[in-house]
C-alpha cells in the first residue's frame, strides 16, 4: 500500500537510510490569531465606545519577567495610550501565550494586562490540551533550533521584524512528554521572575547608595 506523503502537514528529514525523523511545523501544532491592523481600527468619540490600552513591547517584557511596575496602575494606565472603537479587536486575556513580531520573543500575559488591545506587531499564540501553554513560551524563547530559524528569517530583512508567515513555518524540535511539559514551562518562568527580582532589588540597592553619596558630597 503506497502512501500519498504530500497529504500530511509534515516533513520527513532522513538522517540515515534506515531512520526518519517527522518534523513538524508551529502551524500544524498550534493556532494563531493576529493582532489587530492599527490603521483599520475606527476611533469613536461615542462615550459609550469601549476604551482600550495598547499592549506594547515593555508589557510583553513585564509578562516574561513576571513582574510589573510597582507604581500605582491607575497612574500608570492614564500614561498608556488608549484608543476609544466601538470596532471589534483583538485583545488579551491573563493566560495568554503573545508573540511579539517586533522582538521575535513570547510571554505569558500577567492578569495585569488583560483587556489590552493587541496590534499587528503581536500574536496571539493557541496550543492544544496536550501542549502546556508555560513550556510553549519555554520552547520558543530557548529552543536553540527555533532561535537559530528566526535569525535565519531576519537576514536580508530591511525592516528586521518577524512575519506571521516565519512564524508559522518554524520547525518545531522534538516536544517533552506531556507530564514533564508543565514541569519545565513552571521552572523556566521561575527562573525569569527571580532575576527580574534579583535586578530590581539591585537597582533599589545601586539607587539607595547614589542618594547617600549625593547627601554625604553636600554636607
Amino acid at each position: 500500500m503506497s502512501i500519498n506523503l504530500s497529504i500530511l502537514p509534515i516533513k520527513l528529514q532522513y538522517r540515515n537510510f534506515w531512520e526518519a525523523q517527522i518534523l513538524m511545523l508551529l502551524q500544524d501544532a498550534i493556532g494563531f490569531v493576529s493582532g489587530t491592523p492599527q490603521f483599520r481600527i475606527t476611533e469613536s468619540g461615542l462615550a459609550a465606545a469601549p476604551a482600550y490600552v495598547l499592549y506594547s513591547q515593555s508589557d510583553l517584557e513585564e509578562d516574561l519577567s513576571g513582574l510589573v511596575d510597582e507604581g500605582d496602575r491607575d497612574t500608570l494606565d492614564e500614561k498608556r495610550r488608549r484608543i476609544k472603537t466601538a470596532d471589534s479587536v483583538v485583545t488579551a486575556a491573563a493566560g495568554d501565550v503573545v508573540f511579539s513580531l517586533l522582538s521575535g520573543t513570547a510571554a505569558l500575559v500577567l492578569p495585569e494586562h488583560g483587556g489590552y488591545l493587541l496590534t499587528q506587531n503581536y500574536v496571539k499564540l493557541i496550543p492544544p490540551e496536550t501542549i502546556d501553554r508555560r513550556y510553549l513560551v519555554y520552547l520558543i524563547n530557548e529552543s536553540r533550533e527555533i532561535r537559530r530559524q528566526l535569525r535565519l528569517g531576519q537576514q536580508g530583512s530591511v525592516t528586521m521584524k518577524f512575519t506571521l508567515k516565519q512564524l508559522k513555518t518554524l520547525e518545531l524540535p522534538a516536544l517533552a512528554p506531556c507530564e514533564r511539559q508543565g514541569r519545565i514551562g513552571e521552572l523556566y518562568l521561575s527562573v525569569l521572575r527571580l532575576n527580574a527580582l534579583k535586578k530590581r532589588a539591585a537597582e533599589r540597592e545601586t539607587t539607595m547608595m547614589l542618594g547617600i553619596m549625593r547627601e554625604a558630597d553636600r554636607s
